[in-house]
């Protein structure tokens, strides 16, 4: 197989604009990361955040101001982007509508001065991949949006690249579509064995479908892990929030119990995880809706609630409640109504405690 490396390093990524005034402004700080080959990297985070601008640093589209970038033992941040080799998959598709599928995927291979008849059976492989075959010689304006991301797909892997960039490439698909790309981009990153690096906002995609997650804020890492360390255990309460954890209030620290520390919050005391040393009493309590569930009043970590609204979803309900420590949002199975009193429970390793936020 062309192409092969072990790993891709970005060791110490940077930069910076100019604002209108003149400011130097840095939307990317610092990044150092390093892709093995065959792992699925996602870089999270909300927009403003840097991870397209981390994108199209290593794609060679805009300059760093800072750092390098290393492909192996060779430095690539001093390549045009022509020559560094990546395959790119963009939001938009960037398909050229006067030309056949079969065209388009073979684009990158005509540039780069292969045969003809090369271009073809290569082509032909790659939408074999994305499972598109009989579609070579329809238009793009003749196909789906989903089979659009596919030849967009087949037109990065087909220049058989060491690495493959995607920026929020589901972004424009209903959500049942994303679903299914989804599991189809994973499918075909495995078969190529090869690295894929994957702007997203969206968590669920993330989780679905990195082996690990780069939370960004602000131009700066908040948490390299995987999915699972992601999901549970958040590095800091701006990962945590981002994650799903919409609950987050004040209590104060009271003591320890086991590996567990127990908080107090206007009569309510609750044992949790510590997630990182404290300096003071004041805490921070993040709680996920997910994680909470109905409970008998004076069984072990619950709280009683008031429901002031409720959203019916199905198989469960989202409550918005007042307590104690303020207004929650649990999910939990059943259907409840306005002004209904409830206790509900969350188990320890569900209640993350943080350091407390600045006042």
């Amino acid at each position: 197989m062309k192409h092969q490396f072990e790993q891709l390093r970005l060791d110490s990524v940077s930069r910076s604009f100019t604002n209108a005034q003149g400011h130097a402004i840095a939307a990317l700080q610092e990044l150092d990361l390093t892709i093995r080959r065959g792992e699925f990297i996602a870089l999270l985070g909300p927009s403003g955040c840097g991870k397209s601008t981390a994108l199209n640093c290593i794609a060679g589209l805009q300059p760093l101001t800072g750092g390098g970038i290393w492909l192996d033992e060779r430095r690539i941040d001093v390549l045009p982007p022509e020559k560094r080799g990546f395959g790119m998959v963009f939001q938009n598709y960037a398909l050229f509508p006067h030309m056949s599928v079969l065209d388009n995927v073979g684009f990158g291979l005509k540039m780069r001065g292969v045969g003809r008849s090369e271009i073809a059976r290569r082509a032909r492989e790659a939408l074999q991949l994305v499972q598109l075959v009989g579609h070579e010689h329809k238009l793009p304006g003749q196909l789906s949006g989903g089979q659009q991301q596919r030849v967009a797909i087949a037109r990065a892997i087909v220049i058989e690249p060491p690495l493959i960039l995607m920026d929020e490439p589901l972004s424009n698909l209903d959500t049942k579509l994303r679903i299914e790309m989804r599991a189809e981009i994973r499918r075909i990153h495995t078969q190529l064995e090869r690295a894929t690096l994957y702007v997203t906002h969206d968590q669920d995609e993330a989780l679905s479908m990195a082996d690990r997650i780069v939370v960004m804020k602000e131009g700066v890492v908040q948490q390299v892990a995987t999915p699972k360390e992601v999901y549970t255990r958040p590095r800091n309460l701006h990962v945590a929030r981002f994650m799903g954890y919409r609950n987050v209030a004040e209590f104060m620290l009271e003591g320890a119990q086991g590996d567990g520390v127990v908080v107090g919050a206007n009569g309510v005391r609750l044992v949790g995880t510590p997630m990182a040393g404290f300096d003071g009493k004041r805490v921070s309590v993040a709680l996920r809706p997910e994680d909470m569930e109905r409970a008998a009043p004076g069984a072990d970590n619950t709280f009683d609630a008031l429901i002031d609204a409720v959203e019916y979803g199905g198989h469960d309900s989202l409550l918005r409640a007042k307590t104690a420590f303020g207004d929650v949002w649990a999910r939990v199975a059943g259907e409840f109504a306005q002004g209904e009193r409830i206790t509900l429970r969350v188990r320890p390793s569900c209640v993350l405690v943080y350091e407390a936020e600045a006042a």
